[in-house]
């Protein structure tokens, strides 16, 4: 299904390519979430898995993931995130807090996977964490705060 959001048209359907994953982002080219590339997450045992593929346009000197992209991913994550669970629709809620510890580099053309669990849901807060890992290696470890709209939250 595509959602109708103010100002751009997100996307969240299933992946043609991937059975059981879903893609994820906006079908605006001009947003900040496309700078991150495609996108898809899926549940499992209650724990939203979210992948990308780091370019170069995503690296540091280092050949490495950047931090700031690194950031970029782990915050839309968190909302690709609380979306497949069922919590938010597109445009519904803001990032209030997040912590990011990171463990190790990220590298250039490996899919990158923000693995996020929903630790508490309130009237207008979830209360998210989790890790980012490239095969088994840890990447980073994040918490995070994320703010339903009113009219959300009342639903």
């Amino acid at each position: 299904m595509t959602e109708p959001s103010s100002p751009a048209t997100f996307l969240y359907e299933e992946h043609p390519d991937h059975p059981g994953w879903m893609r994820w982002g906006f079908t605006d080219p001009s947003r900040y979430n496309s700078f991150l590339g495609p996108m898809m997450v899926r549940i499992e045992g209650g724990i939203a898995r979210v992948r990308m593929t780091p370019e170069r346009r995503h690296s540091n000197l280092r050949d490495s993931v950047h931090g700031g992209a690194m950031l970029g991913f782990i915050d839309v994550a968190l909302f690709a995130a609380s979306r497949s669970f069922g919590l938010i629709t597109a445009g519904s809620a803001v990032t209030l807090d997040l912590s990011t510890q990171f463990i190790g580099g990220g590298r250039i053309g490996e899919p990158l996977e923000a693995q996020v669990e929903l630790l508490r849901e309130t009237g207008r807060l979830l209360f998210l964490r989790g890790l980012v890992v490239q095969d088994e290696e840890k990447v980073a470890s994040f918490s995070a705060t994320i703010r339903k709209s009113a009219k959300t939250a009342a639903q």
